[in-house]
C-alpha cells in the first residue's frame, strides 16, 4: 500500500489537473479493479446490475433492429417497392417492424378479420342457417358462391369460402351480415382498432389511391386485430378454433408468408391483391413449433406506378427476415 500511495503522490505532483479525491479513490481500489476512465467491460443481469449510464452502448436488440431495418430497406430497393411489416412473438412480446404505421390498401386481407367479427357476433345456430344470393349479386372471383346461386349455403361455409379461396361474393355476404362496411368498421373499433378504414364492398374495395385512407390500414393495426381473433380472447374457444382452421386452410398464400418459414412450421394466413400499384399483402399466424407461442405477422406492399406488377417473393423474403430475428 505504501508503494501505491507513493505512486499516486508522484502522479499528483506531475498532473495537478487530476482531482486528488479521484486519485485517493483509485488508490483504495487499485489492487481490485484499477483506475480508468472507460466503461466496465462486464455484463450483469438486470436484477443485480446498477442502472446503465445514459451513454451506454446499444444492446443486442438494438443492433438486431438496425440489421433487420437495413435488410428491409435492401428488399425495397431490390423490388422497387414499399414494404410495411409488423410481426410479434406472442410469447416473448418481441416485435419486428418496418413502416408499421404507414397506410396500405388492405385488399382481401380484410376478409379474415370480417370472418372473425362474424364469429364473434353469431351463434352456432345462426352460422348453420342457409343464406342465399342472386345472380345479380355475384361479382368476379366467386369460385364457390357462383356454384350455389339461388340455393345458397350455410353462413359458416360462406365465411369459410371468403377466407380459404378469397371468394368475393362470399365476402360481400359476410359484410352484409355485419351491417356493411360501416358495421364491420364498428366491430374493428370495438376490438381496439382505430386505424382501419372500411368504405366499400367487393370489388370496389380494391380501388385504392395513394394518399386516400379509404379501404386502407397499417401493418400494426392488421396484425393486432388478427392476433385478437386468432390468439387472444376476442372469440370463444370454439369460434377461435374455427377461425384458425380457416386460416390454415387458405389456398392462396403458398408463395408469400408460408414460403418464408422453415419446412414443418404451420401457417394460417389471408392474402390480398388489389391489382393496382403493385399491391400484394399477407397477414398470418406462424406456429414455430417446439412448444413456442405463435407469431402474428402482417406484410403489406405496394409500388408507385398504378400499373406496376406485384411480386410474391418480396413477402416471402420479408418473412425470412422475421424468422431470422424472432427465431
Amino acid at each position: 500500500m505504501e508503494l501505491v500511495i507513493a505512486v499516486f503522490a508522484g502522479i499528483v505532483g506531475a498532473q495537478q489537473a487530476v482531482p486528488v479525491k479521484r486519485l485517493l479513490t483509485c488508490a483504495a481500489s487499485i489492487l481490485l479493479a484499477g483506475c480508468g476512465s472507460g466503461t466496465a467491460a462486464s455484463v450483469s443481469s438486470p436484477a443485480t446490475s446498477p442502472a446503465p449510464a445514459a451513454t451506454a452502448a446499444p444492446g443486442p436488440s438494438d443492433g438486431d433492429a438496425r440489421t433487420a431495418g437495413l435488410r428491409f430497406e435492401e428488399l425495397e430497393r431490390e423490388f422497387d417497392a414499399r414494404l410495411g411489416l409488423f410481426a410479434v412473438d406472442t410469447g416473448s412480446g418481441k416485435t419486428v417492424t418496418h413502416r408499421a404505421d404507414e397506410r396500405f390498401g388492405f385488399a382481401s386481407t380484410y376478409k379474415a378479420l370480417a370472418a372473425g367479427a362474424l364469429l364473434a357476433e353469431t351463434t352456432d345456430a345462426e352460422l348453420d342457417e342457409v343464406v342465399t344470393w342472386t345472380a345479380g349479386e355475384l361479382v368476379a372471383h366467386s369460385p364457390v358462391t357462383e356454384q350455389h346461386t339461388g340455393s345458397g349455403l350455410p353462413l359458416r361455409e360462406v365465411a369459410g369460402a371468403s377466407v380459404t379461396v378469397s371468394d368475393n361474393t362470399a365476402a360481400n355476404v359476410v359484410l352484409e351480415r355485419l351491417g356493411g362496411p360501416a358495421g364491420f368498421e364498428a366491430d374493428l373499433r370495438a376490438l381496439g382498432d382505430g386505424t382501419t378504414e372500411v368504405q366499400n364492398v367487393e370489388p370496389e374495395v380494391n380501388d385504392i389511391a395513394p394518399g386516400d385512407p379509404e379501404d386502407t390500414s397499417t401493418p400494426r393495426a392488421m396484425a393486432t386485430s388478427l392476433r385478437a381473433y386468432a390468439v387472444g380472447d376476442a372469440l370463444e374457444p370454439g369460434d377461435r378454433e374455427q377461425f384458425v382452421q380457416w386460416l390454415r386452410a387458405n389456398t392462396t398464400g403458398g408463395e408469400q408468408i408460408r414460403a418464408g418459414v422453415p419446412q414443418g412450421w404451420q401457417v394460417g394466413d389471408k392474402t390480398g391483391h388489389a391489382g393496382v400499384y403493385g399491391n400484394q399483402n399477407d397477414i398470418g399466424v406462424i406456429w414455430p413449433g417446439e412448444g413456442r407461442a405463435p407469431w402474428v405477422v402482417a406484410v403489406l406492399t405496394d409500388r408507385a406506378d398504378v400499373d406496376a406488377e406485384s411480386d410474391n417473393a418480396l413477402l416471402a423474403r420479408a418473412t425470412e427476415v422475421v424468422v431470422a430475428e424472432l427465431r
